[in-house]
């Protein structure tokens, strides 16, 4: 199994990519999985995607990719290559609109940063097995446009109890911050965490990250994992 990371910078640099790769590279180690990390867009190629499990996108705004690049990772993921996005892939290719039907959603800002409460929805998921229904963590607070509950199954969301709802930008008050489902023949993985380098250093961040990867790339019947 090969996972491939993908850092390319477009926009806002985050300061846990470092951090990222050093993490996804560990959890790969202990848990048999090759780890491949690139910042270079032009080595995505239908070639590079069909040795690949699973995709894992770190990016932030126009990255560099062709046209028929972009195709190529979306027909990736249609034909059954699982796919992750981490915290800022929602702020990624906002001019390829295929890019974020198939993530679920589009960043439309970030209202709270501190520490939320967040409430475990699906406790059954490789994801979020092990959570509390409820916890509190520390995190910049994205919320999406173009996103609906109906059209993805809904992992984590935000507690609105513990965030002034008066900063937000959804009629609905519906704050996700992790979800999955199946695009084609493949399957997505999204999460908002992961802004500030110790959550990418905390054991439930972790966990919740190797379950998202495993479950995009049909991984499930290996045994405990390690992190």
């Amino acid at each position: 199994m090969r996972v491939l990371v993908v850092t390319c910078t477009a926009g806002f640099r985050h300061n846990y990519l470092s951090a990222a790769i050093e993490v996804i590279t560990r959890l790969g180690d202990r848990n048999g999985f090759e780890v491949r990390a690139t910042e270079d867009c032009s080595e995505i190629s239908r070639e590079l995607l069909g040795s690949t499990s699973s995709v894992i996108f770190l990016t932030t705004g126009e990255i560099p990719l062709s046209d028929e690049q972009k195709q190529e990772l979306i027909d990736y993921v249609e034909r059954g290559g699982g796919f992750v996005g981490v915290h800022n892939a929602a702020d990624t290719l906002y001019g390829y609109p295929k890019y974020h039907e198939m993530l679920g959603g589009t960043f439309n800002g970030h209202p709270w940063t501190g520490e939320v409460g967040v409430v475990v929805e699906d406790g059954d998921h490789p994801s979020t097995k092990g959570l509390p229904i409820k916890f509190t963590t520390r995190e910049e607070v994205y919320t999406f446009k173009d996103w609906d509950r109906k059209k993805t199954h809904v992992l984590i969301s935000l507690d609105a109890k513990t965030v002034d709802l008066s900063k937000g930008n959804r009629a609905d008050g519906d704050y996700a911050l992790a979800w999955c489902h199946e695009f084609g023949k493949g399957r997505v993985f999204y999460t908002a965490f992961g802004h500030f380098i110790p959550t990418w250093r905390s054991a439930w961040f972790q966990g919740h990250l190797l379950g998202g990867i495993n479950w995009t790339a049909n991984r499930l019947d290996d045994g405990a994992f390690a992190i």
